[in-house]
């Protein structure tokens, strides 16, 4: 069996400029970085991205297992799909980070005949956007110090600045730091830490903005700390927006590249959905629908988590109408939810596929919550057995959607045709009646009681005096309008990783709080949920390595 990158470069990629072609976009309006990608300039493709002309189509999923679900192989082999059976269908997916890359989880960009390329040029630096998130996001932070250093005239308490440096890799002995020490001229020491860059606020303005000037608007909103009086300090005042938009020219053009049967995807942006809003860019989005029929996206790991902030905060803010949505299930995770251990998953076991369809039911019945259809996709593996497929199609039959067994990593597009039929069907019927889960005016503390109790069937929510005397203060300062970004395991319901299944009536921990002005959330940071990951105990970096003709070797 061919692995990934084999499959990936056996495939003969069309010249970038055969894909713009697709889209009608003409040569001025690409701007190529080498034969298989490049950066579509809007303006000169003079795109109206006001007025959508094409039907928006969510891939979310199950709860992530190690046993894996292929949410972003769906997502490519639906698009593939849907171009075969004559609809114009734009891919619109993330950019990878570095982190999984050289961790546990590998890239992102599909798997088997189901792909998107250049994958080893997307899974690494790819265009540079992430080095660009990552050093406008530091240049911010030399600015503080620097000011601080020269006199502090905007009076900053060094006690509560909140604005932490980022680095794209995992590296878990710089998540708290002391920084300055050394002596006068090396500035004020005091604690602080590293984030890793898809946390970055920066990487959710650049996703959530709709244009450059958007852009610099947001960026000098960012709140950096605090006076000594309290009084929030933002990068405006600091005057650092403006360097830093220029340094996010060239990142907040969307990406263009193809999938395996040259069909094209945007890939632009990468916040995590465990610790951000899980989503591409706004401005990808938007390009996708003026270009296609429909649009494909996905959002990250969980319907509990990427599908929750693809609808309460990118269609909130970018006025977004989703007319359907995928949750993908397998029946190896499933069996993990009902008891089963990795090691055992080559075995049939139907009763704990059907014990473990209960994480498949709750997300079901959390998707349609806001109004949006929902059709389940069975992401099909060698080992599922007829018996533990009929159960996960009873139970979608018996949720009253419609289930597909799609075979897209071993046959492409071909594999998802009976997808792609249901999903046009389901998009078009009409039914959608889209709505976020709460409103605007709600208490901050009232929209994390509402996703914890309605989307993670929480009893109450934990938090202590101090966060929710900041969450006041927020709103005082006129803050309380803005909806909240639960930051949690992506492996439950609960913000214990090992309460697999369909948990309830737990207590949902929310130990910190942070203001993402700029980005437009309050990011509610629970249970041990870290914002810069670590390596595993055998990191993936370990087997990464150039071959003896310069080719890649361990990279997936």
């Amino acid at each position: 069996m061919l692995t990934d990158i084999q499959i990936s470069r056996a495939a003969q990629l069309q010249p970038i400029s055969a894909i713009a072609a697709k889209l009608d976009l003409q040569p001025e309006a690409i701007e190529p970085y080498g034969h298989y990608k490049a950066k579509i300039d809007l303006v000169a493709a003079g795109l109206d991205t006001a007025q959508p002309r094409g039907r928006l189509i969510l891939v979310t999923a199950i709860n992530p297992t190690p046993a894996g679900e292929g949410k972003t192989t769906t997502s490519v082999g639906l698009a593939d799909a849907l171009n075969r059976i004559g609809h114009k269908t734009v891919l619109a997916l993330r950019e990878p980070s570095l982190g999984p890359c050289f961790g546990t989880k590998g890239g992102a960009t599909g798997g088997g005949y189901a792909q998107v390329g250049p994958m080893e040029d997307i899974n690494l630096h790819f265009t540079g956007d992430f080095h660009a998130i990552t050093s406008a996001h530091n240049l911010l932070s030399a600015m503080i110090d620097n000011h601080i250093h020269w006199g502090n005239a905007l009076d900053i308490d060094v006690r509560r600045v909140v604005w932490r440096r980022v680095l794209d890799i995992n590296d878990r002995a710089l998540r708290s730091i002391v920084q300055s020490v050394g002596g006068v001229g090396n500035g004020f020491p005091r604690e602080s830490g590293f984030d890793i860059t898809v946390a970055s606020e920066v990487m959710a303005i650049l996703c959530l903005a709709r244009d450059i000037a958007d852009l610099e608007e947001r960026l000098g909103r960012i709140v950096i700390g605090y006076t000594r009086a309290k009084t929030p300090v933002t990068a405006s005042d600091l005057k650092a927006a403006g360097a830093m938009a220029v340094l996010l020219a060239q990142a907040i053009k969307p990406n263009l590249v193809q999938t395996l049967e040259g069909n094209p995807a945007l890939l632009h942006g990468g916040p995590f959905a465990n610790i951000a809003h899980g989503c591409n860019s706004v401005i990808a989005t938007r390009a996708a629908l003026a270009l296609g029929d429909f649009v494909v996206t996905e959002a990250g790991f969980g319907a509990d988590l990427g599908a929750e902030k693809f609808f309460d905060i990118k269609c909130r803010q970018a006025g977004l109408q989703p007319a359907a949505a995928v949750i993908v299930a397998t029946v190896r995770a499933l069996k993990m939810n009902g008891g089963v251990a990795k090691s055992e998953l080559g075995s049939e076991d139907v009763e704990a596929v059907r014990r473990g369809s209960v994480n498949l039911v709750r997300h079901i019945e959390n998707v349609r919550q806001f109004g949006v259809p929902v059709v389940v996709a069975i992401n099909h593996f060698h080992s599922d057995s007829d018996a533990e497929i009929a159960v996960l199609l009873e139970v979608a039959k018996d949720q009253g959607c419609v289930g597909h067994v799609c075979r897209h990593w071993a046959e492409g597009g071909a594999g998802a045709e009976g997808l792609a039929y249901t999903v046009v069907a389901q998009a078009t019927n009409g039914e959608a009646t889209f709505a976020p889960l709460y409103a605007d005016d709600l208490p901050l503390i009232g929209k994390i009681e509402t996703v914890a109790k309605r989307i993670y069937r929480a009893e109450s929510v934990s938090a202590t005096p101090a966060v929710l005397a900041q969450l006041q203060r927020w709103e005082e300062a006129g803050y309380g309008h803005l909806p909240v970004c639960m930051a949690k395991t992506q492996y439950s319901f609960s913000a214990d990783p090992a309460l697999l299944g369909a948990p309830s009536g737990h207590v949902l921990p929310v130990r910190e709080v942070r203001l993402s002005a700029g980005a437009g959330f309050v990011v509610a940071i629970c249970g041990e949920i870290m914002t810069m990951p670590g390596l595993p105990r055998v990191p993936a970096a370990e087997t990464i390595r150039l071959d003896a003709h310069g080719e890649i070797e361990g990279l997936f």
